[in-house]
């Protein structure tokens, strides 16, 4: 396996066991399988932004690392500036994680890769995941072969989280780098800031390296002080 450009690197803290499901119990199900199996898949999972889509394909491919298997993660808004190329050589791949498929519909070259990607995946029985904001049949598509392919997969939707299972990953969160988020805190954020899980997730960011750095806990009145004016307010 070819070395991956560091845009590409799988994120340590996305796994499934630090997925916070909410109601996707399902969807979790099905890729958790095609990771751990070798049963070849196509699945298409779609959700809006903050779903947890790019968590999902990233432990996909570090469950299948895990098991002695071959995994390729390809953040398709990260890989324009190498062109359609870059999704050739992926050939030992026993897993292919697609992201941000709508960024490349539409182009001919780049669905012209895709096909014979997904040809590739075919004739060796392994399996791809892909993911965008929506169903595949909703993407201009230029290859009308590549799009039946696609709009046959397996489609997992994705639900994004109601505000506990939101504190729940914030919560997580923080604690994966060493700090507590109270209650208080989380729920401070939730009403004051706009309550989408990347907005959140940003601003977490935020108050964790300024509280690393003073040697802070997360209270209330710490989260004040460090993200005035940094954020929008909630709507």
């Amino acid at each position: 396996m070819r070395q991956l450009p560091l845009a590409m690197r799988l994120r340590q803290r996305a796994l499934f066991d630090n997925f916070v499901v909410g109601s996707n119990a399902a969807a979790v199900a099905q890729l958790r399988a095609a990771a751990t199996d070798s049963a070849a898949r196509i699945c298409w999972i779609y959700g809006p932004a903050g779903a947890g889509k790019t968590h999902l394909l990233q432990a996909s491919c570090t469950q299948t690392l895990e098991a002695d298997r071959q995994a390729a993660y390809l953040p398709l808004d990260e890989l324009l500036d190498y062109g359609p190329e870059s999704l050739q050589g992926w050939q030992d791949a026993e897993l292919v994680a697609l992201d941000a498929m709508a960024t490349v519909i539409g182009r001919r070259a780049w669905e012209e890769a895709l096909f014979a990607l997904y040809r590739g995946i075919e004739e060796r029985h392994a399996t791809l995941i892909a993911a965008a904001q929506t169903l595949p049949t909703q993407l201009p598509f230029v290859l009308p072969d590549l799009a039946s392919r696609f709009a046959a997969a397996l489609l997992l939707p994705l639900q994004p989280l109601d505000e506990h299972d939101q504190r729940q990953a914030l919560r997580s969160r923080a604690h994966a780098r060493g700090l507590e988020l109270p209650e208080d805190s989380a729920r401070y954020l939730q009403r004051h800031f706009r309550r989408d899980l990347p907005t959140l997730c940003r601003l977490l960011d935020t108050i964790d390296t300024a509280a690393l750095q003073a040697q802070r806990r997360l209270t209330v009145p710490f989260i004040r002080e460090v993200l005035q004016l940094k954020s929008p307010p909630a709507d």
